[in-house]
C-alpha cells in the first residue's frame, strides 16, 4: 500500500480525494497515457496539443530552448490538460539546463571542488528558482552516482566525484533546495553508475560490487535521500547481479535484467529493503542498454511490471503505447500495478500542488531571475573556488607577459553533439584571445603535413616561444565509449614532447582525468566546466591575480605512478 499522508507525498484527505476523483474518470488507455514521460525540443503547437489533448500523457521532459519557446510549451501544455503535467528538465548545472540564458552554475564535479557543501545548496536553490520560474517542477537531477571508474565517458564531471561520503552530502543538500520550489528532485541513476567503463546508452552496463559494498557505498546514499523525502528516483539501465542474485538464488547469470526491467531491483530492493514510497521512473528507454535485454514489445511493459511508474521516452510513439496497452490486455501488468503506478503520479503532482494552480510560468518575475547578476555572481564563486592546480612540479605560475611573452598554444577540442552535456565548443579560442588581452603574444600550433624528416625542428619551437599551453576542451557525451585525446597526425605532431625545454602548462576543462594521456607534464589544471565565468576566473589564477583554492574530488592521476612524477 502505498502511504500518501507520509513521506515523500504528505498529502491531506482534500489531495488524497482528488486522486481518487481523478482515477475514478480515467479509463484503461487513459491511465496507461499517464505512464509516459515524453519530450520536447521546442513550441510545436500541434505536437504539444497532441500530447495534452489527445495521448492525455503524465509529464513531459524539455530539452533546452529560448525562454520565450519554453514558456510557450508550458502554457500549451497545462492549458491543454485536464490533468496538470510534470514538466521536467535536466537541472544538473543550473537555469542552463532548461534555457539558453539560464545560470550555468558548474558541473556537480566543480561544487563538489569547492570542498563546500553549502556551494551544493546554492546549485539547488538556482535550479529551484530558475527552473520554477519558467514553469518547471521536476528536475532530473542530482546525479549521485560516484565516479569510481575514471574510464567511465558518462558520469565523470556530471558526478560530485568519487568519495561516496561526498556524493551523499552534496546531493542532499541540493534535494532539500530544490524542493523548497515546487520542483521534486530525482536522484540518478538506481542503482548506481560510475563503476562500469560502458556506457549504458550503448551496452547494458553492470554495477559489479557486492551486496555488503553496494550497502556501503550506493546504498548508503540512497538510503539517505530516501530518509530525507527525494520524491523521485530514476532507474538506470544498469545490471546489479549481487542483488538480483540475493533475491532470486535461482536466477542464472544469462537471466540477470538491467535494473530497469528487474522486479528484484526496482521493488525489492528500492521499494521494500530502502522504503522507497515515492515516484520511480525508467532512464530514457531509447538506451540499448535496455533494448538489447529483449525484444520492444515485452520490455515496454516489463519496465512497468517490475515496479517503474514512469517510462521515458519512446522510441515509436504509436507502437510503444500499443506494446503497453497490450501487455496491460496479457497481464503483464496487473490492474493493481497500474493503479499504483498511476496514483505514484497523481501523487507526486498532488504533493508540488499542481492541482491546486494553473502551473503557468511567472512572467512577472522571468526577467530577474533568469541569468540575474546574484546568480552570475555565484557561478563567479564557483570558479573561483573550484578551479584546481593539480600538479604543479616547475614552480612556472604566475605567469606574465614579461616573463614569458610569447605563448604557443595548442588546441585540442571536439565538438558536442547531440548529446554533448557540457562541453561548450569554441571555449579555447576564447581562451586565446585572453591571453591575447592579457599581454601575451599567442601563436595556434599547426601541424606540418608530411612525416619523418619534414616536422617542425625542435631548434625552431625553442627559439620561437617562451611557454607552451595545452587546452583540452574535450567532454563526456553518449555514443562516445572512451574521453582520450586523440593526437593529430602525422606521428602524433601535437603530443606534448618539449616538456624538458619549455615550460608548459596542461589545461584540462572538462574532463579531470587527462593526466593519464599526459602523464609528464609538470603543471596541470582542471577547471570542471568551460563557460566564460570559468575561462575568466582561469586566466586570473593563471596570471596570479587569485589563487587556486580547488580541492580534486577524483583522483586526476588516474592511479597511475608515473602521472604524478
Amino acid at each position: 500500500m502505498i502511504n500518501l499522508k507520509g513521506k515523500p507525498f504528505y498529502l491531506n484527505d482534500d489531495d488524497i480525494k482528488w486522486i481518487e476523483v481523478v482515477k475514478d474518470r480515467l479509463t484503461i488507455k487513459e491511465k496507461i497515457s499517464q505512464l509516459f514521460c515524453l519530450i520536447a525540443y521546442s513550441a510545436e503547437e500541434d505536437y504539444l496539443k497532441y500530447l495534452a489533448n489527445d495521448l492525455k500523457i503524465g509529464g513531459i521532459m524539455c530539452r533546452v530552448m529560448s525562454v520565450e519557446e519554453m514558456c510557450k510549451t508550458v502554457e500549451v501544455l497545462q492549458k491543454n490538460s485536464d490533468i496538470p503535467f510534470l514538466i521536467s528538465a535536466n537541472l544538473e548545472t543550473g537555469g542552463a539546463g532548461v534555457c539558453l540564458t539560464g545560470t550555468k552554475l558548474g558541473s556537480e564535479m566543480s561544487i563538489a571542488a569547492c570542498n563546500n557543501k553549502n556551494m551544493a545548496k546554492r546549485l539547488g536553490e538556482v535550479c529551484g528558482k530558475e527552473g520554477s520560474v519558467l514553469g518547471v517542477n521536476w528536475a532530473f537531477a542530482p546525479i549521485v552516482d560516484i565516479d569510481y571508474n575514471f574510464r567511465n565517458p558518462i558520469t565523470n564531471t556530471r558526478t560530485f566525484g568519487s568519495n561516496k561520503e561526498i556524493v551523499k552530502e552534496f546531493g542532499l543538500e541540493y534535494i532539500k533546495e530544490i524542493q523548497k520550489y515546487g520542483i521534486a528532485a530525482c536522484a540518478k541513476h538506481f542503482p548506481g553508475d560510475g563503476v562500469d567503463e560502458r556506457d549504458q546508452h550503448l551496452v547494458t552496463s553492470i554495477n559489479s560490487l557486492s551486496c555488503e559494498e553496494w550497502d556501503n557505498s550506493y546504498g548508503s546514499i540512497y538510503k539517505t535521500v530516501i530518509d530525507a523525502g527525494v520524491k523521485t528516483v530514476m532507474v538506470g539501465h544498469i545490471m546489479l547481479p549481487s542483488y538480483s542474485k540475493k533475491y532470486n538464488d535461482k536466477i542464472k547469470d544469462e537471466e540477470i535484467l538491467p535494473a530497469t526491467l528487474s522486479y528484484e531491483i526496482v521493488t525489492k530492493l528500492l521499494k521494500e529493503k530502502l522504503g522507497f514510497n515515492g515516484l520511480v521512473i525508467t532512464d530514457s528507454t531509447t538506451m540499448a542498454g535496455l533494448n538489447i535485454a529483449m525484444p520492444r514489445h515485452d520490455l515496454v511493459p516489463l519496465t512497468i511490471a517490475s515496479g517503474c511508474d514512469m517510462f521515458l521516452f519512446t522510441k515509436n510513439l504509436e507502437e510503444d503505447f500499443n506494446y503497453m496497452y497490450e501487455g496491460y490486455q496479457k497481464g503483464i501488468i496487473t490492474e493493481e500495478r497500474l493503479n499504483d503506478a498511476v496514483t505514484k503520479i497523481l501523487a507526486l503532482k498532488a504533493s508540488l500542488g499542481l492541482h491546486k494552480k494553473n502551473n503557468l510560468p511567472d512572467y512577472k518575475n522571468i526577467d530577474k531571475t533568469i541569468g540575474c547578476k546574484e546568480f552570475q555572481n555565484i557561478a563567479k564563486e564557483v570558479a573561483e573556488n573550484s578551479i584546481t592546480l593539480v600538479k604543479n612540479k616547475e614552480n612556472i605560475l604566475p605567469i606574465t607577459p614579461k616573463k614569458y611573452k610569447r605563448i604557443l598554444f595548442y588546441s585540442l577540442e571536439s565538438s558536442a553533439g547531440n548529446m554533448g552535456f557540457s562541453v561548450a565548443v569554441g571555449a579555447n579560442n576564447k581562451l586565446m584571445e585572453k591571453l591575447k588581452q592579457a599581454g601575451f603574444e599567442v601563436t595556434l600550433f599547426t601541424p606540418k603535413s608530411g612525416f619523418e624528416g619534414t616536422m617542425i625542428s625542435a631548434e625552431e619551437i625553442k627559439n620561437n616561444y617562451d611557454l607552451i599551453i595545452y587546452s583540452a576542451n574535450l567532454a563526456t557525451k553518449s555514443n562516445q565509449t572512451i574521453v582520450r585525446i586523440e593526437w593529430c597526425e602525422p606521428m602524433g605532431a601535437n603530443v606534448p614532447i618539449y616538456m624538458t625545454s619549455i615550460p608548459t602548462i596542461f589545461i584540462s576543462l572538462e574532463n579531470p582525468y587527462h593526466l593519464l594521456d599526459v602523464p609528464r607534464v609538470k603543471t596541470y589544471i582542471n577547471t570542471y566546466c568551460s563557460s566564460d565565468i570559468v575561462l575568466d576566473s582561469l586566466v586570473d589564477k593563471l596570471l596570479g591575480k587569485s589563487e587556486f583554492k580547488g580541492t580534486s574530488p577524483v583522483d586526476a592521476f588516474c592511479g597511475k605512478w608515473d602521472t604524478r612524477l
